[in-house]
């Protein structure tokens, strides 16, 4: 909901030149929780984690129309970083608690047509409530919506079994509970393509401007509703093809659409770009994180899971910097910032591949990363 207009708040505040650290701090934060979110995951249980991320997210909407400097602003949006930093890790780590292994990939999808419902939905609300109410009225019913999800989380049965109480000493994180090794293919395959969503949620508000659209949402609206259809099948067919192919497929159309972007000139093209980023979101969302409980113990999932979300992060945040240097408030930029997400889908394209060459050749064939001829 607050996306499509961060950057016109913080303008207003009078911090143009501080886009880039929207996403940034906040991806930041939550890469810095995802330990202490994997590790809680995994000792104290699902439920109290993901209410956890709800409230953070709570109270840091609450408090945006109250902090009305650029430092606070930014502080607050540091502060923020935690709600994605937990609920998120608890959340997949619960789906993948409930099925059984051989349906994985389809009950995660399913799990993401949630959020994916949500992110189609609510950054035209956002945008609705700022030109009708202003800003304030839009974080005050961020605030409401997040609580709801609360709500609904204390009627949820937890899956973790024993659990611990939860005690200071838990907090202390050792370098071996930094990252579940078992995640680094996952986790590469996260971060590159990240890389052009932390691009997309600095520059489609700017291109938006740039085009005349008055609806900052909309393109988000349409790469989230392509992201909700494919989400349908995507988890399906990874369990059925295997996690690979499905995820080179998803890396070809994401390096295509970002080629696009950063040479669309008209809203029609635009909008169709959004359509193709979407398709490949969908894609790759629910079949990283399938492929990434696949590999790891399930006593270790929640730091599995914690350790592809910080890939996570850390793409988001890098691309939203970076291009936001590049671009540099000069719209004549827009191609240099889309074309770098664009050669990091493709660096990830070429991963991929290099790992199924690697398969097919020494035949080493397993549940998680299942080659297959016809797929040459």
């Amino acid at each position: 909901m607050m996306l499509p207009e961060l950057n016109g708040y913080l303008t207003q505040l009078g911090g143009a030149d501080y886009k880039g650290y929207i996403i940034a701090l906040f991806t930041l934060m939550a890469g810095i929780s995802r330990p202490f979110s994997g590790k809680l995951t995994d000792t104290v249980g699902r439920v109290p984690v993901m209410v956890f991320g709800s409230l953070v997210c709570v109270v840091c909407s609450l408090l945006y129309p109250l902090l009305t400097s650029v430092a606070a602003f930014l502080l607050l949006r540091f502060l923020h970083g935690f709600s994605t930093g937990f609920k998120p890790t608890a959340t997949s780590a619960y789906g993948a608690d409930v099925v059984h292994e051989s349906r994985r990939g389809e009950a995660l999808g399913a799990l993401s047509i949630g959020y994916t419902l949500g992110m189609s939905i609510s950054p035209m609300a956002g945008s609705f409530l700022v030109e009708t109410y202003g800003y304030a009225t839009m974080f005050y019913v961020s605030s409401a919506l997040a609580f709801g999800s609360v709500l609904i989380l204390y009627n949820i049965k937890e899956t973790l079994h024993p659990t611990q109480p939860f005690r200071w000493q838990l907090l202390r994180i050792q370098r071996s509970e930094l990252f579940e090794r078992t995640a680094l293919k996952p986790a590469t395959v996260m971060l590159l393509l990240a890389f052009a969503y932390g691009c997309m949620l600095i520059m489609i508000p700017e291109v938006s401007v740039h085009l005349g659209m008055k609806k900052k949402g909309l393109f988000y609206a349409c790469y989230t509703i392509t992201a909700l259809l494919v989400r349908f099948i995507a988890g399906k067919k990874s369990d059925e093809y295997g996690r690979i192919p499905v995820l080179i497929v998803a890396s070809i159309i994401m390096c295509c659409s970002m080629l696009l972007l950063a040479f669309t000139d008209t809203i029609m093209l635009f909008l169709a770009t959004a359509c193709l980023f979407g398709f490949s979101h969908g894609l790759y969302g629910p079949t990283i994180a399938a492929w990434t409980v696949d590999l790891c113990s399930v006593e270790n999932r929640g730091k599995a899971v914690s350790s592809m979300y910080i890939a996570l992060e850390a793409g988001i945040g890098l691309g939203a910097l970076l291009s936001a240097k590049i671009y540099n408030n000069q719209p004549s930029h827009f191609a240099y910032a889309f074309g770098m997400a664009a050669a990091m889908s493709f660096v990830c394209l070429l991963l991929l591949l290099l790992w199924r060459a690697k398969a097919a050749t020494n035949k080493t064939l397993t549940t998680n990363e299942t080659f297959y001829p016809e797929d040459l």
